[in-house]
């Protein structure tokens, strides 16, 4: 009977030291999340994202208005998390393209959408 009781204590004193190395470990994996959550960078809100888009659209201007040839008045520039689209007119068939390159090399611009056509005179 002695050796039934010291066989029934060893298996309880097993089963406690396993439940107790499971509950350490999972409370170390659920620590490990929450760090690694609070590493990861958050998405940007919208009010970010808009604020960004702005930002380039006008980088985009200033690059244009170093342009005295270019009429940047005609143009409209609408950003988009790096792609940018050109609306509007110039005078000139030659800086539809040049409009197009000068905002290719705005740090910042993924692509360029070109909707920009040559205004014709009044009369023709």
């Amino acid at each position: 009977m002695e050796r039934r009781g010291i066989l029934r204590t060893s298996a309880c004193v097993s089963i406690i030291a396993l439940l107790a190395a499971l509950s350490t470990n999972t409370s170390a994996q659920a620590s490990g999340a929450e760090a690694a959550s609070a590493m990861a960078p958050a998405a940007p809100t919208a009010r970010e994202v808009r604020r960004a888009n702005r930002a380039l659209s006008r980088k985009v201007y200033a690059a244009l208005a170093k342009h005295k040839e270019i009429d940047a008045g005609s143009i409209s520039i609408v950003a988009r998390s790096g792609a940018v689209t050109l609306n509007g007119t110039v005078t000139e068939s030659s800086q539809i393209g040049m409009v197009a390159e000068i905002a290719k090399g705005v740090p910042g611009v993924t692509s360029v959408t070109n909707r920009l056509s040559v205004q014709r005179p009044f009369g023709e």
